[in-house]
């Protein structure tokens, strides 16, 4: 699958752009679009949703992410890619996923495909967390 990451040309009207482009059709002749978005379950304007159920933060990002990309063209197909850092993908999420794993199973034959993306997403959300667990320290050591 040839990809285009940051796509130029398909930018919503507060200028931002997708994650990336598929270059080949996903589905129906239609290009697929995607955007990854990272969400904190535990951040104060989300903790109470989070609360009711584990994914109900990506869920309701994913629905959000899906319609600030709505006014993309019909020739593409939006997919959102939310997980929240503790590392539970929404519902959409995990449904793309699998679809992409199966269509990487037809062509590799290997039949651990779904497992190799799990585990590469579970050590990018491993290094995303690092990144935010360090910004939370303080610049200068001698304030601990």
């Amino acid at each position: 699958m040839i990809i285009i990451t940051e796509p130029s040309g398909q930018e919503r009207q507060d200028g931002k752009r997708p994650d990336g482009l598929t270059l080949i059709s996903w589905h129906g002749g239609r290009l697929l679009v995607w955007d990854v978005t990272v969400v904190s379950p535990l951040a104060a304007s989300y903790v109470d949703r989070a609360a009711t159920d584990a994914g109900t933060v990506a869920d309701m990002t994913a629905t959000r992410k899906t319609e600030k990309y709505s006014t993309l063209s019909s020739a593409y197909r939006f997919e959102p890619i939310a997980v929240e850092n503790l590392g539970v993908f929404s519902f959409t999420t995990l449904n793309f996923i699998s679809q992409l794993c199966r269509r990487i199973c037809v062509h590799t034959g290997d039949v651990r495909e779904t497992l190799y993306v799990f585990q590469r997403s579970s050590i990018m959300l491993q290094c995303f967390n690092s990144v935010l667990l360090h910004d939370t320290l303080p610049v200068d050591l001698s304030d601990l």
